[in-house]
C-alpha cells in the first residue's frame, strides 16, 4: 500500500559491485588441493548433481519434465560473485550508475555486505539460487566440500553425491513449483523496502522489545541468539514487514526441512557410508563454537538456519509419515497451502486446515 512517501529499496543503496571485490578480496584461502584433486572434485560434483536428480524426483513426486540442468561448480570468491548478484536481484538494486549505490554510503554499505559474505562464503557447500541465470542456478563450492570431507574424514565421492542431494532437492523444489519465487521475491520486496514509518515509531517498538527481555532468560545467557536477534528484527519492522519476515522464515523452514528429509529418504539407496556421514555431519552442526564466533554465527542467522533443519524435518517427517507424499504435496499448491508459523510445529494442525 502506498503511503505517498518516495521508498527507496534496500538493493539500490549497496553498491554491489564493490560488495564482491571486497567480499572476494576477504575470502579466506580454501584447503591445499593438487591440480589432480581440484579437476577430480569438479567432476565429480558436476556428475553427482546430475545424478542426484531422478531419485530426487522419484522420492518427492515433483518433476517439471525438463532436462537436468548443469550445476556450477565454483569457488569463494565466485559463489560471493554470484552471490552479490543474486542478491542484488532479490532487493531491488541496479546496475552500475545507480546513483544512491555509487555515493559514500552505497560503498560503506558494500563493504559491509561483502564482509560478511567473506565470511559465509568458507561454511557454504552449495546454494540453489532462483533468481540466477536462466531461471534458476546451483552453485556448489568445491573448497568447502574437500574442506568438510577431510574433517568428517568420510568417504569423498560418497559425501559429494550426498551434498548434492540436498541442494538438487531445492532445485527441484523451485522449478517444478515456479511459483515459489515469485512469492518469496514479494516477500523479500516488502522486507527490504524503507520504512515509511515515523521515528519515534520505530523507538517506541524498539524500547517496548527491551522492556520485555529484561527479565534473564531459564539459561543466563547473555550473547545474542537467533530468536533474540529475529525479536530485535521484528521490533523494528511495520506490521507488513513482519508478516514478510514470518512467511520467509516459514518457507526457509519448509524447503531445508523438506531437502533433509528428501536426503535422508534417498541417501541409503545410493550413498553407501551414508549412515556414517549423517552421523559425523550432525556431530558437526551441533559441535560447541567458540565464544566470539557463536555471537557471530548469530548475528549473521547461522542458528536460525540450523533451527530450520531441524524443525522443518520434524514438520515433514510427521505429515509424510501420516498421510504420505503424495498428499503431502499438496503444500505447493499455493502461498495459502504453505505451513503457518504456528503450524510448523504443530503438523496435525496444517493437515487439519489443507489435507
Amino acid at each position: 500500500m502506498s503511503t505517498g512517501k518516495s521508498s527507496l529499496s534496500v538493493g539500490r543503496a549497496v553498491d554491489w559491485k564493490f560488495a564482491a571485490t571486497v567480499g572476494e578480496k576477504l575470502a579466506r584461502p580454501g584447503p591445499a588441493v593438487t591440480s589432480y584433486t581440484r579437476n577430480q572434485v569438479i567432476e565429480q560434483l558436476s556428475e553427482a548433481a546430475r545424478s542426484a536428480e531422478l531419485p530426487v524426483r522419484e522420492v518427492t513426486g515433483l518433476n517439471e519434465g525438463g532436462e537436468i540442468p548443469e550445476a556450477r561448480i565454483v569457488d569463494r570468491p565466485q559463489w560471493i560473485r554470484a552471490a552479490t548478484q543474486s542478491m542484488r536481484v532479490m532487493t531491488g538494486g541496479h546496475d552500475d550508475g545507480d546513483s544512491k549505490a555509487g555515493s559514500i554510503s552505497g560503498r560503506i554499505t558494500g563493504a559491509q555486505t561483502g564482509a560478511v559474505l567473506a565470511f559465509v562464503s568458507s561454511g557454504i557447500l552449495g546454494q540453489y539460487d532462483p533468481f540466477g541465470p536462466d531461471h534458476g542456478e546451483l552453485l556448489l563450492v568445491y573448497p568447502n566440500v574437500v574442506a568438510v570431507e577431510r574433517q568428517l574424514r568420510v568417504q569423498p565421492y560418497d559425501f559429494r553425491l550426498w551434498v548434492c542431494l540436498h541442494e538438487v532437492t531445492h532445485r527441484v523444489q523451485f522449478r517444478a513449483n515456479p511459483w515459489l519465487a515469485e512469492h518469496m521475491s514479494r516477500a523479500l520486496g516488502v522486507l527490504t523496502e524503507e520504512s515509511s514509518d515515523d521515528v519515534a515509531q520505530v523507538v517506541s517498538r524498539l524500547a517496548e522489545f527491551v522492556r520485555r527481555r529484561r527479565e534473564p532468560s531459564n539459561n543466563g545467557e547473555a550473547e545474542p541468539n537467533s530468536a533474540g536477534m529475529v525479536g530485535l528484527l521484528r521490533a523494528v519492522q511495520s506490521p507488513p514487514q513482519r508478516e514478510a519476515l514470518d512467511q520467509l522464515l516459514v518457507l526457509g523452514t519448509l524447503l531445508e526441512g523438506h531437502a533433509d528429509h528428501v536426503m535422508d529418504a534417498v541417501g541409503p539407496a545410493v550413498v553407501p557410508s551414508v549412515a556414517t556421514i549423517r552421523r559425523r555431519f550432525d556431530e558437526r552442526r551441533q559441535r560447541k563454537q567458540p565464544p566470539l564466533q557463536r555471537v557471530v554465527r548469530a548475528l549473521l542467522g547461522f542458528d536460525a538456519k540450523l533451527s530450520q533443519y531441524t524443525r522443518g524435518k520434524a514438520f515433514v517427517d510427521a505429515v509424510v509419515g501420516k498421510v504420505g507424499m503424495a498428499r503431502f504435496n499438496a503444500i505447493w499448491t499455493a502461498p495459502e497451502t504453505l505451513p503457518l508459523p504456528t503450524e510448523i510445529d504443530e503438523p496435525q494442525l496444517w493437515i487439519d486446515r489443507v489435507l
